[in-house]
């Protein structure tokens, strides 16, 4: 059951609660979100561009009942590099613009198929710990992030990475009204306040941006064996994304792989992420940053995320708006992700605790840690210049483990089938 002061998936929010909340979601995603173009060398005002549409058209091809908020994707990171140092971003964007190609066909494989075939391969006891390591696994990236594992630690930090954590943390237990909805924005103020005290602040860029300024659009070009070195990606993309269904069917007490279903939610991220590649963008996909907020909040309102993904396209356009949110400092940033992903890595046990997991099943103690253990150890499986680690990994493991005792079981040589499967 779900508690009864949440803002629902389809609950309409009045205009002097929308912006804030909205702003809140915004920021939630920036930090990483922004992080993509910086690799890739592009300027990220094409990024917030695409996020802001890529969430609307996921809100549209979903029917407005699946709330999130899509922003780059870190799994094209290693193979597009290796495109773009080879042959130039553009081709890099065809190769995006394939996997999201074949990833909405996919899509219409799941619609004819449907979603029964997950039960089987990813049972609770694999999908609880294949999401908590949705969050886990990015413990390291939010304490990287806010320079908590420099070599010579800034003591400046680690005041901000505190102050945005300690009102994050209480504000969500101690605020009450409007502001208990909106922590996290509150939470991203202070720690903005203490950088500036601290002096960690440059204002330099803002100050040489121009107040109003196009996205740098640019064309895809294709060639095969771009596309061929990109394509496996798809795998990863998809494992992701059935883990954030999950998780954020569980947060807002709904079965999002059933309505509206996992071939629209899958459609809507693929399809953005071709358009992305069309226009200059980079990939996108459903955030673990913004579920996480929603998990903090009990604000599931799809009108709050089509707001933030408003504001989003907005900011690309006004130079000085963006770049004066590029000058968030990382322990801000860190902060706030600290509480985000632990929230997501809650949520995944929550699964194995609603599902009533049983461990007096053998089957169900050997998911769980081998799941755990593969996603926390390190280990990576390369197949060319894509490479599977952590929580996709532990997936793709769980997966073939869960397939294979279902197999067994049918073959009834497993020793701890229930009464009921015999």
């Amino acid at each position: 059951m779900v508690s009864k002061d949440v803002i629902q998936v389809e609950d309409r929010v009045p205009v002097r609660m929308l912006v804030p909340l909205s702003i809140q979601h915004m920021f939630a995603m920036f930090g990483a979100s922004v992080l993509v173009p910086f690799v890739f060398g592009i300027n990220p005002a094409i990024v917030l561009f695409m996020n802001g549409v890529g969430t609307l058209l996921f809100i549209t091809v979903t029917k407005g009942k699946a709330p999130a908020y899509l922003g780059s994707s870190f799994a094209f990171l290693a193979p597009a590099g290796i495109i773009i140092s080879k042959m130039g971003y553009e081709y890099a964007l065809g190769g995006f613009v394939a996997v999201g190609f074949c990833g909405c066909i996919l899509s219409f494989i799941i619609y004819k198929c449907g979603t029964d075939w997950i039960n089987v391969v990813l049972p609770p006891a694999a999908m609880g710990p294949v999401v908590a390591l949705i969050g886990l696994e990015l413990s390291g990236s939010a304490a990287s992030t806010a320079g908590l594992l420099d070599e010579k630690i800034d003591g400046r930090n680690v005041i901000v990475f505190a102050v945005t954590l300690g009102v994050a943390v209480f504000g969500s237990i101690l605020f009450r009204g409007f502001l208990a909805v909106i922590p996290i924005l509150i939470a991203v103020i202070a720690g903005y306040a203490a950088a500036f005290a601290c002096g960690i602040l440059n204002f330099a860029e803002v100050a040489k941006a121009a107040w109003f300024s196009l996205p740098n659009f640019q064309m895809a070009k294709f060639d095969v064996s771009a596309i061929l070195m990109i394509l496996p990606v798809l795998l990863v993309i998809t494992s992701e994304h059935i883990g954030h269904q999950v998780v954020t069917s569980k947060i807002v007490g709904r079965d999002l792989l059933k309505d509206p279903g996992l071939h629209r939610s899958l459609f809507g991220d693929n399809f953005s992420t071709m358009v992305s590649g069309l226009i200059g963008s980079v990939p996108t996909t459903t955030y673990g940053e913004n579920i996480g907020v929603m998990a903090v909040t009990r604000v599931y309102s799809v009108r709050v995320i089509a707001g933030a993904a408003v504001l989003s396209i907005i900011c690309s356009f006004v130079g000085k708006l963006s770049t004066l949110i590029q000058t968030i400092p990382g322990p801000v940033i860190g902060g706030i992700s600290f509480l985000l992903y632990g929230m997501i890595g809650a949520s995944g046990i929550r699964i194995l605790v609603d599902s009533q997991v049983d461990y007096g099943r053998s089957r169900n103690l050997t998911l769980t840690s081998v799941v755990f253990v593969t996603g926390l150890s390190g280990i990576a499986v390369s197949f060319g210049d894509i490479q599977l680690t952590g929580m996709v990994l532990a997936c793709v493991t769980a997966m073939i483990l869960s397939l294979a005792f279902y197999i067994l079981d049918r073959l009834k040589l497993t020793n701890d089938l229930e009464e009921s499967e015999q």
